[in-house]
């Protein structure tokens, strides 16, 4: 909290980036209802954060447009992420109290500014989880991310050496814009930043074009998964869970899936659902065996490429969790020592996993001496793979719905985050529902209630 706090307070004196195109910092319509609330005066449920380890469903105005390619969205479906969590637990800088989270929506056209000719009101449609301008470099070569327009956030290009898109629901770090865990959100640049579903895609799919189907193509694609990889992936989330099942669409002749202590239940429903992939429980390991020379075990020299899906903030060694304590390091440098000590000689190891700043004890001898390919998969291009990814779902060569385990409605999003952080209930990927949400489809979890 206190980091959060500082560098809130080290933007406003340094002020912002020069080159932003749309308006940013406005993170809870209620902050200035006359500049960004609707003139009907209409409410709306959403999911703000109070502080570490605290969020609350509240009421607040519904938000207006205020752009004019701006458009309102009646949300359909949210959903919670791995990401999500790092923001919940406060590792993620310049969060505010009041905050509305959720970077993963789809939903139907309220209302559209003057500038969007290609949607309409009722229009069924996904957000993109990263907001970009649709004309600068980055977002000409489809590479969404890395807009260069839509976040002027100064501490974190001088952290990073430069900036990503603006993002929905993820801190002022990342422009602060208000996010879609809400009955009603607003797109800037919905042109460019909604993509329609057809119907024969249900929400309770193509929701996850958002981010998680986007993000694990790109992990898998970017490390350069190829016919006959051995692949070795941390972490059995609905990412590392979706990255199993795109190394084998891509051809990969094993893929190994590494987790456990609390969240080693998920490693048998990917099992479960993907019966070729092998799994490593790491708490089950002898003493004296690791998961490295396991993996070397299992196969001759280590996998090819080790996918990283789990994030920087989870120490598992003492020493890691005091300099984390300290604010000596943001993220463990553990797993990605782990990819790097495990794969075969010019093997490829990439990160997907959220890391935010700086890590301690790196091993940066292995990864020069063996010539190991160290790859940042950075924050997903969305708009480049969606519409391939569509096309895949409506062709049934990709199953969205296999990381599907629970539907909850909005006004239970609270508990969710408690249930979720907690590795509870079997969680994987869930859909949350609101007052505008279709029946659920077919085939897809009943309705769960905590209440």
């Amino acid at each position: 909290m206190a980091v959060s706090q500082s560098a809130n307070v080290l933007e406003k004196a340094m002020g912002h980036v020069e080159g932003g195109v749309t308006e940013q910092n406005m993170t809870n319509p209620d902050r200035d209802r006359q500049q960004y609330g609707d003139p009907s005066g209409e409410r709306m449920k959403a999911l703000v954060w109070n502080g570490k380890n605290s969020v609350e469903v509240v009421e607040t105005h519904k938000p207006k447009i205020i752009e004019e390619r701006d458009v309102i969205l009646k949300v359909t479906g949210s959903t919670i992420c791995g990401s999500d969590l790092h923001l919940y637990h406060g590792a993620v800088i310049q969060l505010q109290k009041g905050d509305i989270l959720g970077h993963e929506f789809c939903g139907k056209v309220d209302s559209v500014g003057p500038g969007v000719k290609n949607l309409k009101p009722g229009d069924r449609v996904v957000a993109s989880f990263q907001i970009a301008c649709g004309e600068c470099m980055y977002c000409q070569k489809k590479l969404s991310s890395q807009c260069e327009r839509t976040n002027t956030n100064k501490v974190e290009n001088i952290m990073y050496g430069g900036r990503t898109a603006g993002m929905f629901g993820y801190s002022h770090f990342t422009g602060g814009f208000a996010g879609g865990q809400a009955e009603y959100a607003r797109v800037p640049y919905g042109d460019v930043n909604l993509l329609p579903l057809p119907d024969d895609v249900p929400d309770e799919k193509g929701l996850y074009l958002s981010d998680v189907l986007s993000t694990s193509w790109n992990c898998v694609v970017d490390t350069g998964v190829k016919e006959g990889d051995v692949v070795a992936i941390w972490g059995a989330g609905p990412i590392g869970q979706m990255c199993a099942e795109m190394s084998f669409i891509r051809g990969a002749k094993r893929v190994i899936v590494i987790d456990g202590g609390p969240a080693a239940w998920r490693l048998d429903l990917v099992k479960s659902k993907t019966p070729k992939v092998e799994t490593l429980n790491y708490t089950d390991l002898p003493k004296g065996e690791t998961v490295t020379s396991k993996l070397k075990e299992m196969e001759h020299g280590g996998p090819d490429v080790a996918l990283e899906c789990a994030a920087g903030e989870y120490a598992k060694g003492i020493g890691h969790k005091i300099e984390l304590a300290l604010g000596l390091e943001t993220d463990t440098s553990e797993i990605v020592n782990e990819m790097i000590t495990s794969v075969k000689s010019y093997g490829r190891c990439g990160i997907t996993g959220v890391y935010v700043g700086f890590t301690n004890h790196f091993n940066i001898g292995g990864l020069m001496e063996r010539g190991i390919r160290l790859i940042g998969n950075g924050q997903a291009p969305v708009h480049l793979y969606w519409k391939d990814l569509l096309k895949m779902i409506q062709d049934g060569s990709l199953d969205s719905s296999i990381m599907l385990s629970h539907r909850v409605n909005m006004d239970e999003m609270d508990t969710l985050y408690q249930k979720f952080d907690a590795r509870a209930d079997n969680l994987q990927k869930v859909f949350v529902q609101t007052r505008f949400s279709d029946p659920p489809a077919p085939g897809t979890p009943a309705l769960t209630s905590w209440k």
